[in-house]
């Protein structure tokens, strides 16, 4: 079954490349077209689909062998599935009962300029009760369970790179 798909593991990682910058450029089209303030959740989101990006794009351009492809391979998958759990706890906070919703914070520009960058991490990956809100939703997913279906999918590209070798 894989045969049919299977081409130079470059292609592929450039095509996840592209796969994050379409993603990430559809989160600057909510924030800027449409008006969707990004959360601190949001934020971490946006990065980890960042470093996947770097980490594909790195792995086309560098075009490596056998064990470069086994290196690259599975830290894309880390990346994404860490973005992935950030998506399932955006998730779970959206899912709380609204007496269980964390207080909202101070903006993140607020906490940037006064707080040290541990606590503004400490913050980002902890959420607030604006994570908890859901303004958008496409086929009754909202935008992080959409994230995390797209984490998934990256992480599932990423390590089938390790069985589409030349020599497979």
């Amino acid at each position: 079954m894989l045969e049919s798909i299977k081409f130079n593991p470059r292609i592929w990682f450039f095509l996840g490349f592209l796969a994050c910058v379409f993603l990430l450029g559809m989160g600057a089209y909510f924030q800027f077209v449409d008006g969707l303030e990004p959360c601190p959740l949001c934020i971490s989101q946006r990065i980890g689909i960042l470093l996947t990006g770097l980490c594909f794009l790195a792995a086309a351009i560098h075009n490596p062998q056998t064990l470069g492809i086994k290196i690259y391979s599975i830290t894309g998958a880390v990346f994404a599935l860490s973005g992935g759990a950030v998506s399932a706890r955006h998730i779970w906070i959206q899912h709380l009962p609204p007496d269980k919703v964390p207080e909202c914070g101070p903006g993140l520009e607020y906490v940037f300029q006064n707080f040290p960058l541990s606590a503004t991490i400490k913050l980002m990956l902890n959420g607030s009760g604006d994570c908890a809100e859901v303004n958008w939703q496409f086929l009754g997913l909202s935008m992080p369970a959409w994230t995390l279906v797209a984490f998934l999918l990256l992480a599932a590209l990423s390590l089938l790179q390790m069985w589409n070798t030349e020599k497979g």
